[in-house]
Parts: structure tokens; sequence; C-alpha cells
């Protein structure tokens, strides 16, 4: 497994797959590259794909010090240095998605276009998931099925038995998965997002509580150049259960850069 080390000599491990212009995809917090294991295919077919392992997951260190959304954007373009890649498109789903913005806001000229999805500006500006949802996410016997219930609608659920890559990289030690919670709720792009200068497209699934999906309207107002798509019925995984819809929309918006 390749590596790159950071400035603070943390090495993130990274995965390249496909060939063509460069893709970024960012994961969810607590999750590693395997979050884009089910669509991932669709995005090689036509860009160069590079995922990582967020530091404290997978292959990637795993120091106990304090995290933070701005610190994994460096940590993103760390491993675009090391491939030697002056600039890629970055798409950014849920915590991924925090930490996109704060690519586009301290490294513009490393971003081509920009997607982010099912994500927020942070709690000091955004809409947060109610009360009863921080409960039950917060007891142990219930996380999980808490989690499946927020990502895929229950019919989907009845018809895929699993396994499902976006409930956690099971392996972070439990110092980490703190220090990741704490990182994206500590989030809070509000007074960069206008200086995001990549075209960017937001995509939100309208039936997200997670992520409540009023979020994708205020980041679209907030970034000049943004527009937001919703993907009706879709919860936070929309990528995935909606892959069929989602997959294309992307795909279009970023080729469409490509031609402009």
């Amino acid at each position: 497994m390749p590596h790159a080390t950071t400035a603070d000599g943390t090495r993130i491990a990274y995965q390249v797959r496909g060939a063509g212009k460069p893709l970024v995809l960012l994961a969810g917090q607590s999750n590693n590259h395997h979050w884009w294991d089910p669509v991932h295919a669709d995005f090689e077919a036509t860009y160069r794909t590079i995922t990582l392992d967020w530091r404290g997951t997978g292959d990637s260190d795993k120091p106990d010090e304090v995290y933070s959304t701005p610190g994994f954007a460096d940590d993103v373009v760390a491993v675009l240095d090391e491939l030697g890649l002056a600039k890629a498109h970055v798409y950014g789903t849920s915590m991924g998605g925090r930490v996109a913005q704060w690519i586009g806001i301290n490294h513009p000229g490393r971003v081509d276009a920009l997607v982010l999805g099912c994500t927020s500006p942070g709690a000091a500006h955004g809409y947060e998931r109610s009360r009863e949802i921080r409960r039950a996410l917060a007891d142990p016997d219930r996380t999980d099925s808490v989690l499946l219930d927020l990502m895929y609608t229950p019919a989907w659920l009845a018809a895929n038995p699993g396994p499902y890559p976006v409930l956690g990289d099971t392996s972070m030690p439990s110092y980490a998965k703190s220090r990741h919670l704490v990182a994206s709720n500590r989030h809070d792009a509000w007074d960069g997002l206008p200086h995001i200068t990549a075209p960017t497209l937001v995509v939100h699934g309208t039936d997200d509580v997670f992520s409540p999906a009023a979020n994708a309207q205020l980041l679209a107002g907030r970034i000049p150049r943004a527009r937001a798509e919703f993907i009706d019925r879709a919860r936070h995984a929309y990528f995935h259960e909606f892959r069929s819809v989602a997959g294309p929309l992307v795909l279009d918006f970023l080729t469409a850069q490509d031609r402009s």
C-alpha cells in the first residue's frame, strides 16, 4: 500500500485506480477508502480515481492527537503532492464533503471541480440532526441499526442484506473514533465558503435526516457558481442506494467541466 507523508510526519495510505484525469473520492467520518467500494467502478471507467484512508483509519497512521477537517484537507493535498498532481476534481461525501470544502478554501489552485455530497457547512450555521438521533447513535447497542436506517430506505435494506461499507472502519482504535467525531463536530467553513473558486455541485438526498437536506441549499447559496441537486427519496447514502441516479449526475457535471 503506497503512502504519502504529511508535514507532521503522518503516513497517509492511498489507492489509485483507473486512468484519465484525476478524481479524488473522500469518505465519511470514521471510514476508510472502502466507503466507495460499491460505486468505485462508475468513476474509474472515466477518471483516474484516488482514494485514501483518513489518519486514524485503515492503513494510515493513527496518531492520538487533535484531528480537524482543515487538517484532513492538508492530508489530501499531501497525497496529491506525492502523486505529482497539480490539480484534481474532488468529490467528498458526509465528513469527506466537509474536508472537500477546506480543500476548495485553503488550496483553491488544487481543485478543478468540486462535488459536495450529503454534507453541511458546520453546526454553527448549518442544520444539525435531531437530539433524538444523536441520543440513538450514542447507544452502543443500537449504533449500527440506527446508522443503517439513516443511510438507506427500509425497502432497499430488505432487498440488500449487506455487508454495508458505510458503517465505519471496525479496526479503528477508540481514541481515533473520538478524534474523528470531534473533528467533524467542530467543522465550520462558513466564512470561507464564498472564497471557493471551483465550479461546485452540491448533492443531497431529500430524505436525509443524518445531515439534513436543507444544508444543500445553504452551501449552494454560499459558494459562488454552485448549484444544488436533490435525489428524491434518498437518505444519507444516496450515492450507494441511488447509484443509478447519483453516479451519472456527478459524472455529467465533471465531464462538462472538462469540456469547458
